[in-house]
């Protein structure tokens, strides 16, 4: 469908034309209109589809049709958008003031790592659309710095990733705190039954939207696993990068330290690459992505706070150096590429010990990986003769050692999963012994 079809304003429509829309997602198609008459709405649609424009065309549209309010620094908040992270958050305002840049709208953004003082000011000069981390929003209506007296239009973006960071008394807080009949709407990436669940707290007989199967990742994503020991990851993502001439390449690692040592080896191995997680500051963050973006390093290493928000376009190369911990995130991250049906490759670099955490994501997405060695990579391969004996015993010890780290991880699972009296007469016995 044209965008031209949906009757948008002529302002409006001329801002989407100059950000080289089209035609619509299916998101979009489905959402837009519901969300202009006014009901509330659930929307499950995975990541990369076009969710902003869904959410931020129809209310941009609604609010210019509205009184509009006189030019004065009494403008008030008329439609709140909360969003999980800080990098979500600045992308939707980024996307909105885009949209709004021939229309008599503003666009305001609050979120932690900015400094209070000058959110205040903003907030203060008034603004029509406030997008904000339920975290620092909670700040300034504490310090009566906010108005949300006159909001009309209320998204909660990535609703499922809110959950999961713990942010579902913030939310019920800032909902309470907004009296006056309003239009609420829920975006995911993902269906979960937390996200349900606030949906039946929060909304309205809601129009239910499900464009694709719930929890699938996006059609044309390739995705590839390849089985390599845990110590040889990093020397089997420098041969990929540099054999396969991988030019830009988002890695996510399961930690800020190894983060930052995976992105030390790379520059070892003359790969130019950047580090992006929670211990930078948000100028370097900012800068990192913003070189990634621009081609100046190859590679951006990051943690999870990547996960979402990042909208690089054409992005070719997502890789899992360490899966996630929840299958959930498996679906966030590689949906970095593919964007808007483009075509994407998303690469897990799987060892005995994160096979647990494979078959988590299996289920979720409902099919199974093929086990990819790569040639000179195979786990029971004997090592050249010019390597010492001990580094052949500290190597069997490490896989010995991952395996048993494995095999003991899957004991507790069990274990918690028994009857309470059960473990209780089996801690009496190991007592006794």
């Amino acid at each position: 469908m044209s965008v031209d079809a949906i009757g948008l304003s002529t302002e409006l429509l001329k801002a989407v034309k100059a950000c080289g829309y089209k035609n619509l997602t299916p998101i979009q198609q489905q959402a837009i209109p519901l969300i202009r008459s006014g009901c509330d709405v659930l929307a499950s649609a995975q990541t990369g589809t076009g969710k902003t424009a869904a959410f931020s065309l129809p209310i941009l549209d609604l609010l210019a049709k509205s009184a509009s309010q006189k030019k004065s620094n009494n403008r008030s908040v008329r439609a709140l958008i909360l969003s999980p992270t800080r990098e979500l958050a600045m992308q939707i305002t980024k996307n909105i003031q885009e949209y709004a840049q021939f229309m008599d709208i503003t666009c305001g953004l609050v979120c932690g790592g900015k400094n209070m003082d000058t959110q205040v000011k903003l907030l203060k000069g008034g603004v029509d659309i406030l997008v904000a981390t339920p975290g620092r929003l909670i700040e300034h209506i504490n310090a009566r710095s906010v108005d949300l007296s006159h909001v009309k239009h209320v998204v909660l973006d990535e609703a499922d990733r809110m959950l999961d960071m713990g942010f579902l008394t913030a939310i019920q807080s800032l909902i309470e705190t907004i009296k006056q009949k309003h239009q609420t709407l829920m975006f995911s990436a993902t269906f979960s039954n937390k996200v349900k669940t606030l949906a039946k707290q929060l909304l309205h007989t809601p129009k239910t939207i499900e464009v694709s199967m719930q929890n699938s990742t996006a059609g044309k994503i390739k995705q590839q696993v390849y089985w390599v020991s845990e110590t040889r990851k990093r020397e089997l993502l420098s041969e990929l990068i540099g054999v396969k001439n991988w030019r830009q390449v988002l890695v996510f690692a399961g930690t800020k330290a190894s983060a930052d040592l995976l992105a030390k080896e790379l520059k070892l191995d003359g790969i130019k690459c950047a580090v992006c997680h929670g211990d930078k500051n948000q100028g370097a963050r900012n800068k990192a992505i913003e070189k990634f973006t621009e081609g100046s390093v190859r590679v951006l290493v990051a943690t999870d706070v990547a996960a979402r928000g990042l909208d690089i376009p054409n992005l070719p190369y997502v890789v899992n150096f360490h899966l996630p911990f929840l299958a959930e995130d498996y679906i966030h991250r590689i949906g970095r590429t593919g964007r808007a049906g483009k075509k994407g490759n998303a690469i897990s670099l799987v060892s005995p010990k994160d096979e647990q955490f494979l078959d988590n994501i299996e289920e979720l997405i409902g099919r199974k990986f093929e086990r990819i060695v790569y040639p000179g990579y195979e786990m029971d391969l004997s090592l050249p003769e010019s390597y010492a004996d001990s580094d052949t015993k500290k190597l069997k010890k490490s896989r010995y050692k991952a395996m048993q780290e494995h095999n003991q991880m899957l004991e507790r699972k069990q274990e918690k999963n028994k009857p309470a009296n059960i473990r209780r007469e089996k801690a009496k016995s190991r007592k006794k012994r």
